[in-house]
């Protein structure tokens, strides 16, 4: 069966068809059928924007969001890559790309990662956290950070919940009172190779969404020049 790419940036922002994806995800969903969390050169990953969504293509992958730091341009790029090999051939199967995004923030003081997907880049609630460049003051606060992915129409997601210097047990709990969308449960933190997500957080961070009634993403964190590894 031929599977349509994304030809609009509507369907790139499409928050439903995303949350449906996700409740399907599993530990065997990444690296090849879908992978939510990839940088390039336009924040700190070595990938061009082309040679990521050429390379994303020739995986296989279903559905995919470019999350750099603080920036769409890579996501930018591999959109307009997209609706161009669309025109020139509609006998092509290709990814479902989402806008995506990385956002350092506070939680309750620890600095973590937010990821923001299916979310319009022209809205002016996420204007501020497309700058290239980390939040400060009030902007930082993983409330107001969570609240302006949400007015621009997308979905929050916590990163790696198992990295920070408090534990997922704790920030999890916190995140979800400030309404955050679901967490990034399927994670290699050690980077396996082959990649494989880590099972003891794995484990943890799928009952801790379960409890918080969260969605459980996956991705490879991928910021050196394999989209199946982290570095």
């Amino acid at each position: 069966m031929v599977v349509s790419p994304p030809s609009t940036q509507l369907t790139s922002q499409d928050s439903d068809r995303l949350k449906r994806v996700w409740e399907t995800i599993d530990a065997d969903s990444c690296p090849y059928t879908y992978n939510f969390h990839m940088h390039t050169i336009c924040s700190d990953g070595q990938l061009t924007p082309l040679a990521l969504i050429e390379q994303a293509a020739n995986i296989g992958l279903k559905g995919m969001a470019i999350t750099d730091h603080h920036s769409v341009r890579g996501y930018q790029a591999a959109q307009d890559w997209l609706v161009r090999i669309t025109q020139q051939s509609e006998q092509v199967s290709l990814p479902h790309l989402w806008t995506g995004v990385e956002i350092t923030a506070s939680l309750e003081g620890v600095e973590v990662h937010i990821l923001g997907y299916a979310f319009a880049p022209e809205n002016l609630a996420i204007k501020p956290y497309l700058q290239r460049k980390s939040p400060e003051g009030e902007n930082a606060a993983a409330k107001r950070v969570i609240a302006s992915i949400h007015q621009a129409g997308g979905l929050a997601v916590l990163a790696h919940p198992a990295r920070y210097r408090r534990p997922a047990q704790e920030l999890i709990p916190l995140a979800a009172n400030f309404d955050i969308d679901g967490v990034e449960a399927y994670y290699a933190y050690t980077n396996p190779q082959p990649w494989q997500t880590s099972p003891v957080q794995t484990k943890q961070v799928k009952q801790l969404a379960l409890e918080y009634n969260l969605f459980t993403t996956c991705g490879t964190d991928t910021h050196g020049l394999n989209l199946l590894r982290r570095i």
